[in-house]
């Protein structure tokens, strides 16, 4: 701690204060301003984080100086507008999903990363667990050959609301496709990495309000016939997540279950086909997003020191792009095609 990572954190509701929490478990990392945006978030900092200094203003904050990295956990329409000025005022940034709204939200980012020649990292915290990011390890050792076929479903209670109701806002939360689903179409990507970028969207949706779809399924086709169906459904219960990837020489299926999102006992599991072989378990000693969000910190902040990124923000803007098609795919009742890179 003698060269500490000094913090400013943007946002201090119910997941500002997990960032905040998880950064005081992170060694060598400090928080040494705070944003917070409302009178509830001011009264909570000043209740846990009483000797750091507290800000109304975020560009106040960003022009007292005084720190290395700027966490962004503010709500999703404010998250381009922010990195991009804490770029702008020199800083590192490891910004909460979505990376923007639009893409040019997500191109105004990565120009904004290039003229500073500082590095953002996304917080997709999902690849650094030790179950989902153990899924990919899977494959990238040939475990299971070419993946064909993935399948992943949330289901789930509603969204909290949210400071001043944020989620439940389209002009602030974006869509609940940008909110939640943008975690798994960046996964179902990345476990095929070697069959390339998708190459068309389906998708389907019912109930919901204002825009904002409470059940959706989608499916993305890539050109050389390999498919991965994901579906949202947010009119459940408590918190249930299952991946099933299918290859040319193996299988893999895992679970994750809790009462919430963020609960610290969870139940989990992961099995793997090998070839001809019978399923076998693999150890998973911790999982959930509690403690993925501290890993993902603590990586994104040793990636900056060395002058690099763990998620840069080039490869988290296709994750957004699948999400817009999948929205353009359900309101016109077509499939919708990627570019290619």
């Amino acid at each position: 701690m003698s060269n500490p990572t000094r913090i400013a954190l943007a946002g201090f509701g119910a997941w500002g204060q997990m960032h905040a929490r998880a950064v005081a478990d992170i060694d060598g990392a400090e928080i040494v301003a705070l944003y917070c945006h409302g009178e509830n978030s001011a009264r909570a900092a000043a209740e846990q984080l009483p000797g750091v200094a507290r800000f109304d203003d975020y560009r106040a904050m960003l022009g007292a100086g005084g720190f290395d990295v700027v966490v962004v956990a503010s709500p999703n329409h404010v998250h381009a507008d922010y990195a991009a000025a804490a770029l702008e005022a020199g800083a590192d940034v490891f910004l909460e999903k979505p990376l923007g709204l639009t893409l040019a939200e997500c191109d105004r980012v990565i120009a904004a990363a290039a003229r500073s020649g500082r590095k953002v990292a996304l917080n997709h915290e999902l690849r650094v667990s030790r179950q989902w990011g153990a899924v990919r390890d899977i494959v990238a050792a040939g475990d299971l050959g070419r993946v064909e076929y993935q399948h992943l479903s949330l289901f789930r209670h509603k969204f909290r609301q949210g400071s001043g109701g944020w989620r439940y806002d389209p002009a602030r939360v974006g869509s609940w496709i940008l909110e939640e689903l943008v975690h798994f179409f960046d996964l179902v990507m990345w476990y095929a990495r070697e069959n390339g970028k998708p190459a068309r969207v389906h998708a389907h949706g019912s109930g919901g309000e204002g825009g904002l779809v409470r059940n959706f399924a989608t499916t993305l086709e890539w050109a050389d016939g390999s498919l991965a169906v994901l579906s949202q459904c947010l009119s459940g219960f408590e918190h249930h997540t299952l991946l099933e990837v299918a290859g040319t020489h193996g299988a893999a299926r895992t679970w994750w279950s809790g009462a919430m999102d963020r609960t610290l006992h969870p139940e989990f599991a992961l099995k793997v086909q090998r070839g001809e072989a019978e399923p076998e378990a693999v150890d998973i000693p911790l999982s959930g997003e509690v403690f993925e969000l501290k890993e993902n910190i603590r990586q994104a902040l040793a990636g900056f020191r060395e002058g690099r990124s763990i998620l840069p923000p080039e490869e988290a803007r296709v994750a957004v792009e699948v999400c817009l098609a999948a929205e353009e795919a359900f309101r016109t009742g077509r499939p919708v095609a990627l570019a290619a890179d």
